[in-house]
């Protein structure tokens, strides 16, 4: 498959899905799925974050410190780019000073 075409499928498959998200916005959902839905933003970013944690040999140690800084940061301030700074800043440091 040409990548033009991957692309266009792409972009086709994006804007079908924002259409029905669009056209269905006056559905009312039943409670299960409304609870259902609030865990989907951290379980994406729990799949994003996660694989990369092991890393590249000899930072895994800055990294696992890192996340879990950035982790009691979001969990006691509830503010994800909080949580992304402290953990980038922590990682930062902390590379610096196990090199």
């Amino acid at each position: 498959m040409s990548p033009l075409a991957t692309i266009v499928g792409m972009a086709l498959l994006t804007y079908a899905t924002r259409w029905v998200g669009l056209r269905f916005t006056g559905l009312r959902l039943p409670p299960f799925w409304l609870d259902f839905l609030r865990f989907v933003p951290v379980a994406v970013f729990a799949a994003l974050v996660v694989p990369s944690l092991s890393g590249p040999p000899g930072q895994t140690p800055a990294r696992l410190l890192a996340a879990g800084a950035a982790a009691l940061v979001l969990w006691r301030s509830g503010r994800m780019w909080l949580g992304l700074l402290v953990g980038l800043g922590a990682f930062w440091a902390l590379r610096a000073l196990l090199a």
